[in-house]
């Protein structure tokens, strides 16, 4: 499996994590409007095609990897839904959502793709993260999902989520300033 460096803090407040995927960026798109695709890594649900639109994301991360979650993240165990809403979208390109609450301060994640052969980079920015111990869950959470999907665009079975959450916990812990 590949070593991905970790995600950095661009400012105070704001993550940001890049990844080469192994397919091309119209294979990658698909994994990130389509939910039955989305599920097979982040979350199902519905998706929303227009800015404003608002959508649910299902989060099942005990079918992801099929390992069981934490004592500590229990609520885990269970299916949970979120209600987002597309900020930008721009297909092949762009695609920017609201993290949860409908409220204009909400949390925001942009993915941005780019063509490299038959590769496509991907930027991830995660904005508005209040406090440190938000920070590293969020950055852990989302390396150990781009894992996950890495995984599933090379069709190989996915590494255990939450053990590679725990990982990468520890790496963002020694990393991230205090």
């Amino acid at each position: 499996m590949t070593k991905t460096s970790l995600g950095t803090l661009i400012e105070p407040g704001t993550l940001r994590m890049e990844r080469t995927l192994p397919a091309p960026i119209e294979r990658v798109w698909a994994y990130f409007v389509e939910p039955d695709k989305r599920a097979a890594w982040l979350a199902g649900g519905t998706m929303a095609h227009e800015i404003g639109g608002v959508f649910e994301l299902r989060f099942d991360h005990t079918r992801l990897s099929g390992e069981v979650a934490p004592d500590r993240f229990s609520a885990c165990r269970s299916p949970i839904s979120q209600t987002s809403r597309v900020i930008q979208i721009e297909p092949l390109k762009r695609l920017t959502i609201s993290w949860g609450s409908e409220s204009p301060n909400a949390s925001e994640v942009s993915f941005e793709f780019t063509p490299e052969g038959d590769s496509t980079r991907l930027v991830l920015t995660y904005r508005r993260l209040p406090d440190r111990k938000e920070t590293l869950s969020v950055a852990s959470g989302w390396h150990a999902h781009l894992d996950v999907l890495d995984d599933v665009l090379h069709q190989r079975k996915p590494r255990g989520f939450w053990t590679r959450h725990a990982e990468l916990e520890k790496a963002y812990e020694a990393q991230l300033p205090a």
